[in-house]
Order: structure tokens, then C-alpha cells, then sequence
């Protein structure tokens, strides 16, 4: 979808400009391409300086509740320095990569409720508009998706995603925010969890994958969360026995005992393919509640094909077009 308006703060007859992403999905730390077209407006313009900025829609928690906000998150600068005449047409391709750590917004074609968008701005002589703003689509990176997969044929259904703004301590994270992907619990553990929340934390030499269970109480404990981070490669992704791993990561995290003192625990393991991790928790001191995510219902037979194998969509929340019309950046502290 391309969002193309005059550049309101040039005035009557200035440039219009209009990005078209390539088509298709890309993936963390991917490459991004396109072309922006510009249209010179009734007279010449001297183009300062193009950018591109990634956005997105970030939920904050608050003493007092909940925010949604936009938060920016990258800027490549892609062109600039040239007189555009009046009338004239010029096209310039661009190729930027993504942060690795950019969340994923579908499976398999299937959107996740994650809004994502590149906003471009162009700069005339001082004076700076952000004039298009288009969808981004994101797909997984190979060992996202085979965690994914192994979460599916374990049982556990996919319930929806958010963004959280905050930092998850203890972990390599660098974006203001983090995503969480919440599942719903597979039989064999629906009596000890809720549902466990996976974030994954990509880099160019791995990615750390941060799991946090809604622990059920008992007879004579509290409820409580308890948080693990195991860290993997990015290779050998087909080699690997994914079912057995992720198996044996959820049965770590939902061993874990119920403190004493009733707080929730913060616990870190061995991971698999990398460093033993450091305790840590969220910094802003208590777990997310539900998602702004489009819900997905999974059917009683599991997921046998993966985690988005039998899924339909619950909700068609059009969140896009408000993500437009609030784009004020505001609401993130």
C-alpha cells in the first residue's frame, strides 16, 4: 500500500513524492530495496537530502496502564544534493539492510498484527516533510522459523504479538523496543504454564531467544513468571533436532520452583550453541500484559505443519491505517 501526499509544509505546487518498496517480504537484517519517484512541483527545488526511516507501533506500560505510540528505530539517508526542476520526474533505487533485531510481522504470509512501516522524508531547502509512508513486511530468518516450527509440532498454539518498548536486561538487545510472540501452552504443559512469551534477539553471529512462562500457581504457591535466554546459531539450521531442543528448553523453564519471597525469578541457562547467560530482567521492572497482536485461533488437532499450519485469523484488525493517521511519535515514554 503506497501513502503518497503533496509536501504540505512546501505549499501549493511543491514536489510530491512517492516510494514503492520492492514486492515480497524481507527478513531481519536483510536487505530493503525500491525506488522513490519524485515529481517536481510549479517551480525548481533544490533537494537537500532523502531519507528513508523505519517506524513502529510500540506499546509502553505505565504505573498508570498502557500507551501506544510510533517509535523510529533506523534512518538511511539515500539521495539528496541535486535540483529537481519543475515538472520533472526522477526515480532513484535504493538498497538499505535492515536491523538484525527488526521484528517479524507474518508467517508464511500469514500477518501477526505487527505494524511496521518505512516513512520517507525529503528536505527542500530547510524545510522537511515526511511524504509516503508504506507497509513493511517482515518474514522470519531460517532459525527463527524452525524454532517456530518446533514450538508448533510440541503442541503449543500461537495466541498473538506485540512490541514492547523497554529493554529486557541482561541480553545484547540494541532497538528501544523488543517483540514478544505468545504461545499458548501445549497439553503435556497446560498444567504448569499460562502461556509462554518468546522474543528473539538476532545479531550478524547468532541470536539469543529469551523465553518467559506465566507460571500456574498450586495448592500452597502463587503463581509466578520465570524468564530463561538460550543463545543459537544462525547455521546448520537443517541439522539440527528442533523438536528435542525447544523441548528440553521449556521443561528447564518450567522446572524452575516458585521463590520464596513470592517475586517473580529470573534465571538464566546454558544455551545449546553459545555462552552460559547472565541474570537479568525487564528493566521496566513487570511482565507485559496481552497484546495489541491480531489474534490467531489454532485448531484442536495442533499444529502439525508448523506454527501457522491450521491457523486462521481470529480478528482482521486493520491497524495500518491508524498506525498513518497517529503518526506523531508520541506516546513512547
Amino acid at each position: 500500500m503506497v501513502f503518497k501526499r503533496l509536501l504540505g509544509s512546501l505549499g501549493v505546487g511543491g514536489p510530491t513524492v512517492d516510494t514503492v518498496l520492492t514486492p515480497g517480504a524481507t527478513t531481519p537484517g536483510g536487505s530493503l530495496s525500491g525506488h522513490v519517484h519524485l515529481r517536481g512541483g510549479s517551480g525548481d527545488f533544490d533537494i537537500d537530502h532523502i531519507a528513508l526511516e523505519l517506524v513502529a507501533r510500540v506499546e509502553a506500560e505505565h504505573d498508570d496502564g498502557e500507551s501506544q505510540g510510533v517509535v523510529a528505530f533506523d534512518r538511511f539517508t539515500v539521495g539528496g544534493g541535486f535540483r529537481l526542476h519543475a515538472g520533472a520526474e526522477q526515480s532513484l533505487p535504493f538498497t538499505v539492510h535492515l536491523p538484525w533485531e527488526t521484528p517479524i510481522t507474518e508467517l508464511y504470509g500469514q500477518g501477526l498484527g505487527i505494524v511496521l512501516g518505512v516513512r520517507t522524508e525529503l528536505s527542500v531547502a530547510g524545510a522537511r516533510d515526511k511524504g509516503d509512508l508504506d507497509q513493511l513486511a517482515v518474514a522470519p530468518l531460517p532459525v527463527q522459523e524452525a524454532i517456530l516450527e518446533a514450538f508448533g509440532r510440541l503442541g503449543f498454539g500461537f495466541g498473538s504479538a506485540d512490541l514492547e518498548y523497554g529493554r529486557i536486561g541482561g541480553t545484547g538487545q540494541q532497538l528501544p523496543f523488543y517483540q514478544e510472540l505468545e504461545l499458548t501452552p501445549a497439553p503435556q504443559y497446560a498444567h504448569a504454564v499460562n502461556e509462554i512469551e518468546v522474543t528473539f534477539l538476532a545479531a550478524p553471529g547468532g541470536m539469543e531467544v529469551v523465553l518467559e512462562a506465566d507460571k500456574r500457581g498450586g495448592l500452597f504457591t502463587e503463581g509466578h513468571d520465570a524468564l530463561t535466554r538460550f543463545t543459537v546459531g544462525h547455521d546448520g539450521v537443517q541439522h539440527q533436532d528442533w523438536t528435542a531442543l525447544v523441548d528440553g528448553w521449556v521443561r528447564q523453564l518450567v522446572e524452575h520452583r516458585a521463590p520464596h519471597d513470592g517475586h517473580p525469578s529470573y534465571d538464566a541457562v546454558h544455551a545449546p550453541h553459545g555462552h552460559h547467560g547472565d541474570h537479568h530482567h525487564h528493566e521496566d521492572g513487570h511482565r507485559s500484559g496481552p497484546g495489541m497482536g491480531t489474534v490467531v485461533a489454532v485448531g484442536a488437532a495442533g499444529l502439525a505443519v508448523g506454527v501457522v499450519g491450521g491457523m486462521v485469523a481470529a480478528e482482521a484488525v486493520d491497524e495500518i491505517g491508524d498506525f498513518f493517521e497517529g503518526d506523531d511519535e508520541g506516546g513512547e515514554d
